[in-house]
């Protein structure tokens, strides 16, 4: 394994999104799985992506009866498999409250046996979402995480959108959040998230305004898969 993402976010933060984008991304050169980790949330799940993620050679692990009518947060017991297979990249995508970090907190020895570097445990931020509206809010959430995941988070993501009506402007909320809560806990923004020209809109901003780099990590192109355009719809579905 070269890196395994663990992105962790509350219920509309994107998260399920990016773990879908940072996976296909790597397939394309090496050997990726996704694992579905969210037990908490029925809906937007990286599972629902299924067919396009294996189309793409994504292997897929996810609770044992998502997308069926069965309410049993129950996971596949050769999700283990993932830390000692060939796969070169592995992403969790984890249910952002105390209850999803728990899911997470299971694999812990695994974690901690990876060589450093290669684990990212990130942590994804809309402030356009409730309970993630403010720095006090997320940096509550955060703590709750932390201890019940057992895993340190290394890293934000800003990922301030509002679906098919994102712009600049919601990027720039993300920053103004992000910078006061990288500040408080000390842990770095690592990358802003956006489609192509709300990074580009950004980018030009950020550089008129001159704003500081270590608040806005790495920019990072995502496309759109959990909520389609209308020319997705047409061709692929809901």
């Amino acid at each position: 394994m070269n890196k395994c993402y663990v992105l962790i976010g509350n219920f509309g933060s994107g998260k399920s999104e990016i773990s879908i984008n940072i996976s296909m991304q790597a397939a394309k050169k090496e050997k990726a799985v996704l694992v579905d980790l969210d037990i908490v949330n029925p809906y937007f799940r990286s599972v629902e992506r299924k067919g396009e993620l294996e189309a793409a050679g994504v292997k897929l692990y996810h609770p044992i009866f998502a997308l069926t009518t069965v309410d049993v947060p129950s996971l596949p017991p050769d999700i283990y498999s993932v830390f000692v297979g060939d796969y070169d990249t592995v992403v969790f995508d984890v249910g952002g409250d105390p209850a999803g970090a728990t899911a997470l907190g299971q694999y812990r020895a695994n974690f901690a046996k990876l060589p450093e570097g290669v684990l990212e445990v990130l942590y994804v931020i809309n402030p356009n979402r409730p309970l993630s509206s403010s720095p006090e809010q997320v940096l509550e959430m955060l703590e709750k995480i932390q201890y019940r995941s057992r895993l340190p988070v290394s890293g934000f993501i800003n990922n301030a959108n509002l679906a098919g009506e994102t712009s600049a402007d919601d990027l720039l909320l993300g920053y103004d959040m992000l910078k006061i809560i990288s500040e408080k806990t000390g842990i770095p923004v690592s990358y802003t998230c956006g489609t192509k020209t709300v990074l580009e809109n950004f980018a030009k901003i950020a550089k008129e305004r001159e704003l500081n780099d270590r608040y806005i990590g790495e920019y990072k192109e995502i496309q759109i898969y959990m909520h389609r355009d209308w020319d997705r719809f047409t061709t692929l579905g809901v």
